[in-house]
């Protein structure tokens, strides 16, 4: 909702003001300028964009827009998850997590925490995380090494879509130059006809004013704000690793998921006294 208010800012802004001064809005509207900039950056997108990246950046976008993905009530639900799963191992051995992670869907534990169960690539990544330490298959302090490797190899997959904007905001100039180059050719192939040289030069120029005006005031603005909607979505994946990493190295469950805690934002992480309440709570339910 944000992104949409911002955007309606800059527009009005930038019209406004060419109003104000005594512009006609009318005159930067030009359909052979906009279907160039327009086609040539959808285009540019294409090429350099594997379908992958192009359908994480559709879905990053419908994200932007509708606002801030970071929740708090989520980052508890998942504190709680894990301390549960900890205290589970500590009782009954870490073999007593299989069933959990082999059918998250119907465990008792994860069906208990919707809002968690429903991000379906965070699940995967907490059960991928649990399994070594279930079948026994690594030491326990190796277990940090590979959930940072996979971690990495996750961010680096999802930074693309942050690179793809920002590699079409810094051809968008380039661009408009490209169309108000053809607005000049196309206007000095028709001298004989002074009256139209005034309203193609100006065609021209709208291009470069279009070219630039979408790079600053709306490519590099979302490719930011998509860029940190990810910083905090792989919040969840840090927890994950940082907590489950502490209880394979031997931490009892409330210190564990304690190291998750501090790995949030101040003004979404929850305090050290609430997080303990919500862990009895869930304690005294199992």
């Amino acid at each position: 909702m944000l992104l949409a208010v911002g955007i309606a800012i800059v527009f009005i802004s930038c019209i406004g003001g060419f109003v104000v001064a005594g512009g006609n809005p009318v005159s930067l509207i030009h359909a052979g300028e906009i279907m160039i900039i327009c086609g040539i950056g959808l285009g540019i997108l294409v090429v350099s964009s594997p379908k992958s990246v192009l359908m994480s950046l559709k879905t990053d976008i419908i994200k932007a827009f509708k606002g801030g993905i970071a929740n708090q009530g989520k980052f508890i639900d998942l504190l709680v998850l894990l301390y549960e799963l900890f205290m589970l191992g500590r009782r009954k051995g870490t073999p007593a997590l299989d069933e959990h992670v082999s059918d998250p869907q119907n465990s008792s534990i994860f069906t208990k925490y919707p809002s968690f169960l429903n991000d379906q690539g965070l699940v995967e990544f907490l059960c991928n995380s649990l399994r070594p330490i279930v079948d026994g298959r690594c030491k326990p302090g190796e277990i940090g090494g590979i959930l940072k490797s996979e971690l990495s190899s996750r961010e680096a997959e999802a930074s693309r879509s942050v690179k793809a904007v920002e590699m079409i905001a810094d051809a968008l100039p380039g661009v408009g130059i490209v169309a108000a180059v053809l607005g000049i050719i196309n206007t000095m192939s028709n001298l004989e006809d002074p009256e139209s040289v005034g309203y193609k030069v100006a065609a021209a120029l709208s291009g470069t004013f279009l070219g630039i005006f979408l790079a600053y005031g709306v490519g590099i603005p979302i490719g930011r704000l998509i860029s940190l909607n990810q910083t905090q979505e792989f919040l969840y994946y840090h927890i994950v690793e940082r907590s489950v990493s502490g209880f394979a190295t031997g931490l009892s469950p409330i210190m564990a998921v304690e190291i998750g805690r501090r790995s949030l934002d101040k003004q979404i992480q929850p305090t050290a006294d609430e997080l303990e309440e919500r862990c009895k709570d869930a304690a005294k339910g199992g």
